[in-house]
């Protein structure tokens, strides 16, 4: 048989030649890179350290920290059974439960055993899994965290931070980027927050909270709303929505608990808001101070179009003026009076009051209420009367207290804020409150009537359980039928009580609103809410150190006798430093193994780890004191 012409001898050769020189050089390339040590190049993620936020007087509020998820790969186990009785009572954690998760993943490549746990939980899971030979087997994913030392304290206000590094609520959300900024080309490596200085006072707050606790308990209402601010700055100083949240253990909470009610919710005042509308009726002089309006118990007009309006009064008040009309809450002299404004300049001057908008605090999902406008399908002639007295218009907590910054300013009304300054990580201060003025709502007249109307009613009127004798202070109490969302109109048993106050009158510092929603039994805000606002106003008075009329006052020669203090001393765990001085504490700031954090002066009242805590090295005891 003869070969192919084509494939020739010499062909044949050049061909094998090639592919033999072709598998030299790929063999020498794989043997250089085979004894060539594998270098990886790693590119560091940025950090980004979230800043803390804190109160007025820098008591720690939202701090960040590391938590850790821990898992295993099960098949790395060998010893189950002992495995998971030493991982035990660190996790808290049953140990057949951890050999249940363990062995159901077994063909698992990994399997998480719990999530966030902290960082104290952490070193000792390393410490055991080392000294077992189970750190192969484990591992611990870092996320980021946050601790809420004070837990429930003004829950809503402060919000919380998911397992993303990302604000959910509250301040967390709406200072997203203050606290936690963003990695950009611009700024790429690790950064740090600033610092958010609340408005609020941590002590002050918590002796609100207490108050607001007991009320709600012993009117068994469904919830409640405090809001206190300053008259002169518009700094709200506690912030109060119940019931509250627990921010350490979110994830465990009912939604009724997370809802921030004085920003997010509306409703109808009722007679609360007769102020702001004997204020607008007597600004655009429709009506005098001495002006009387006859109350024979019903207010009842028939229109030139036929149509009817009734709306009954409490009681027959006969003669009454302005004043007399708020200290006895006569819806039918209001209604006349209604009646001497026109519509426009009456809703006008309501929107100039901030109803109707939202206030702009620093907090998300503020609603903007609803002032009805005479376009409106639903407006009819018993609307304007009807407004008058607190009905057919929804409000929200904020809103009535951003109103009532017009009467205690001379008609000038004072933007509201939560944020007092904010600062850089090492301290520098890059934001400060100062009071942000609006245009002029009232004449300064207008506003002085008012507040010395709203005395009258703390007096003599529906708000006398309100009255504090030795702080002159006025204050306008309300009731309202709550809407009934399922069968419609107003509800024959669920009320609104609620009661704003305004002190000293002569020369106004705070302010202070309480809303009492669905109480049982008695709901007349008079009886109800009245007297939790002179709780609560006497709580601020005295953490204030504002003057009291009646304060008791004693001669003494100035010559005090001191005894030598017994420091105090730290062992194995913390002690309960409740009740000591200042004085006391001051050998444990030479401590080098712990750090001792002392706020304010005074005694303590509170601390942080608690007593009983075991001492650890570089552990860090933070004391408030007053």
């Amino acid at each position: 048989m003869q070969m192919n012409q084509y494939l020739k001898k010499w062909r044949v050769i050049f061909l094998c030649a090639c592919m033999i020189a072709f598998a030299i050089v790929i063999l020498v390339k794989y043997t250089k890179l085979a004894l060539v040590k594998n270098i990886q190049t790693f590119t560091a993620t940025p950090v980004v350290e979230r800043g803390s936020i804190v109160d007025r007087n820098g008591k720690a509020l939202a701090v960040s920290t590391n938590f850790y998820h821990f898992g295993v790969t099960p098949s790395a186990i060998k010893d189950i059974q002992t495995f998971s009785q030493l991982v035990s009572p660190v996790l808290q954690q049953e140990t057949g439960d951890i050999i249940r998760i363990i062995t159901d993943a077994s063909n698992s490549r990994f399997v998480y055993i719990k999530k966030k746990i902290d960082q104290n939980s952490f070193e000792e899971l390393q410490k055991i899994c080392a000294a077992n030979g189970f750190a192969g087997a484990v591992r611990f994913d870092r996320i980021p965290g946050r601790v809420y030392p004070e837990n429930t304290l003004a829950s809503q206000l402060i919000g919380y931070m998911g397992n993303d590094g990302i604000g959910l609520s509250g301040i967390e959300y709406s200072m997203q980027t203050t606290l936690s900024p963003v990695i950009t080309p611009e700024n790429p490596g690790d950064l740090k927050g600033k610092n958010v200085y609340l408005t609020i006072d941590a002590n002050l707050q918590f002796k609100l909270e207490k108050i607001a606790h007991e009320a709600i308990q012993n009117t068994q209402a469904e919830s409640l709303m405090l809001i206190a601010a300053e008259a002169k700055t518009g700094e709200i100083i506690s912030y109060i929505s119940l019931p509250e949240v627990n921010l350490n253990e979110y994830g465990k909470s009912s939604q009724a608990a997370r809802i921030d009610r004085p920003a997010t919710q509306s409703y109808e005042p009722g007679s609360v808001f007769k102020i702001f509308s004997v204020a607008s009726f007597l600004d655009a002089g429709v009506i005098s101070e001495s002006e009387i309006f006859n109350c024979d118990g019903i207010y009842k007009r028939t229109t030139n179009s036929g149509e009817t309006i009734v709306i009954t009064c409490l009681d027959h008040h006969g003669w009454l003026t302005a004043r007399e009309a708020l200290k006895y809450s006569c819806n039918d002299a209001l209604a006349q009076m209604s009646e001497k404004i026109e519509s426009e300049p009456f809703l006008a001057k309501i929107r100039t009051l901030g109803f109707g908008s939202r206030t702009g605090v620093e907090l998300p999902g503020e609603t903007t209420g609803s002032v009805r406008k005479t376009s409106d399908r639903l407006w009819s002639a018993r609307s304007k009367p009807t407004i008058a007295i607190g009905q057919e218009i929804s409000v929200s907590a904020l809103q009535m207290v951003q109103a009532a910054t017009a009467l205690a300013n001379d008609g000038v009304p004072v933007q509201l804020t939560f944020i007092s300054k904010i600062t850089n990580h090492d301290g520098s201060e890059v934001f400060i409150h100062t009071p942000v003025l609006k245009d002029p709502v009232f004449k300064k007249k207008t506003a002085n009537y008012l507040l010395s109307c709203m005395e009258t009613v703390a007096r003599s009127g529906t708000g006398t359980r309100a009255n504090l004798g030795d702080v002159s202070i006025g204050v306008k109490t309300g009731t309202a039928q709550m809407a009934d969302h399922v069968h419609g109109g107003y509800s024959k048993t669920d009320f609104l009580s609620n009661c704003i106050a305004i002190f000293p009158i002569e020369k106004p510092e705070i302010i202070l609103y309480i809303v009492i929603e669905k109480a049982k039994g008695e709901n007349y805000a008079g009886r109800i809410v009245a007297p939790v606002i002179a709780e609560a106003a006497s709580a601020i008075i005295d953490h204030m150190g504002m003057s009291r009329g009646g304060a008791a006052s004693l001669a003494h020669p100035g010559y005090i006798s001191i005894s030598d203090a017994q420091q105090m001393t730290v062992a194995e765990t913390v002690p309960d430093f409740t009740g000591k001085s200042k004085r006391e504490l001051l050998s444990l700031l030479t401590r080098p193994d712990i750090q001792v954090r002392i706020n304010g002066d005074g005694w303590v009242i509170s601390q942080n780890p608690p007593p009983g805590t075991p001492v650890t090295e570089n552990m860090e005891i933070e004391l408030y004191l007053e």
